[in-house]
């Protein structure tokens, strides 16, 4: 159960006693500012005239519609500080859909969200009194951490199976910073040692209960999101991987954790790959805001992660079957492309990419 401000949000998070499955949509970079007063960057000519914020609400609102997703989790530069007047005002407005559509939702912080009229702390502590979050400031219990922002969430089985009370899904959020305050060291921030113990706490008590898969969002990729090349990702890579200029070893940290099965980050917009590093797949959610700067005519994204439960012999819902990933178009038909298994119980060698899923 989660500790919340809201009590319409206590209840833990539950697979889809239906389908078998939990669905959770990932937003990243929304960059909004002021609504209707801000311009749409990067659009081709004939969209400058009607594009604002109000582009990035709308296209949130279609994937909520299509997908219906079980969470959405915001991955950092949710608004554009520089340019938002109010920041208070741009994240209810940024926030907006999610509230209205009473779906739990999570959010961490990017390297942009603090650039307004509050500190990290200020838009953090903002986000967790917001209606039917599931975000929380930093663990409760855990005095000494790095940022705002790092909490954990657990997914737990169907209701009336054997998993009824037990996570079979953890998901870890963490604040991988702004931008370096060691004046030797350039740059953007990293995942600090005081996180990455916490994580690595977190996960060794999750798996004492449970042999759980885990999924991890933050906001600045890993510099080994550097590794990949078209020879070994799914999608695309258009820019440079804008990481840390150190190397803080948090993927070492998730590597030798073992449970998490892939990562989902935002900040570099317009790249939206994902590939598999050491058994974790490393992955964009490519550019959501019509504020952020994209590339004219490369459709506004969204990254969609739905995770399926096995059935039992007595036809009824076990644990985690597989993981799976598509991406949806903000284009006519929401389109979905670059469908793929991010992690399965098949052997690793029948792992296969997935046909694209329509939802």
């Amino acid at each position: 159960m989660r500790r919340s401000s809201n009590d319409n949000v206590k209840k833990p998070l539950r697979f889809d006693k239906n389908k078998g499955e939990f669905r959770i949509l990932q937003v990243a970079d929304m960059h909004y500012a002021d609504g209707e007063k801000t311009p749409c960057e990067d659009v081709l000519p004939h969209q400058f005239a009607h594009c604002t914020d109000l582009n990035t609400s709308a296209f949130i609102n279609r994937m909520i519609e299509a997908e219906k997703p079980d969470l959405i989790v915001f991955t950092g530069d949710n608004i554009f500080g520089f340019d938002a007047e109010d920041a208070a005002a741009s994240m209810n407005a940024a926030f907006a859909p999610a509230v209205a559509s009473k779906i739990p939702w999570a959010a961490v912080l990017g390297n942009h969200d603090q650039e307004s009229t509050l500190s990290r702390a200020g838009v953090m502590n903002h986000i967790v009194g917001m209606k039917h979050t599931l975000s929380e400031v930093n663990p409760y219990g855990v005095d000494v951490i790095d940022g705002f922002g790092n909490y954990n969430l657990e997914v737990h089985g169907v209701e009336g199976s054997g998993f009824t009370n037990k996570s079979i899904l953890n998901l870890y959020f963490l604040d991988s910073g702004d931008y370096s305050l060691v004046p030797s060291i350039s740059g953007y921030g990293w995942i600090k040692p005081s996180q990455q113990f916490w994580f690595q706490q977190t996960s060794k008590k999750l798996q004492k209960t449970s042999k759980a898969p885990g999924l991890a969002f933050f906001h600045i990729p890993l510099p080994e999101y550097a590794y990949f090349d078209s020879s070994n990702f799914t999608g695309v890579r258009q820019e440079g991987i804008s990481s840390a200029s150190v190397n803080s070893g948090f993927f070492t940290t998730l590597v030798e954790a073992g449970d998490v099965k892939a990562v989902f980050v935002g900040h570099d917009h317009i790249n939206d790959f994902c590939g598999e590093l050491t058994g974790i797949h490393l992955c964009y959610g490519g550019g959501f805001g019509y504020h952020a700067y994209g590339k004219a005519g490369w459709s506004r994204r969204a990254r969609v992660v739905v995770i399926s439960l096995e059935k039992g012999s007595h036809d009824d819902w076990g644990a985690v079957k597989s993981i799976k990933t598509w991406k949806r178009l903000d284009d006519e038909n929401l389109t979905a492309i670059d469908g793929q298994i991010l992690w399965s119980q098949r052997p690793s060698g029948s792992r296969r990419k997935k046909p694209i899923h329509n939802g």
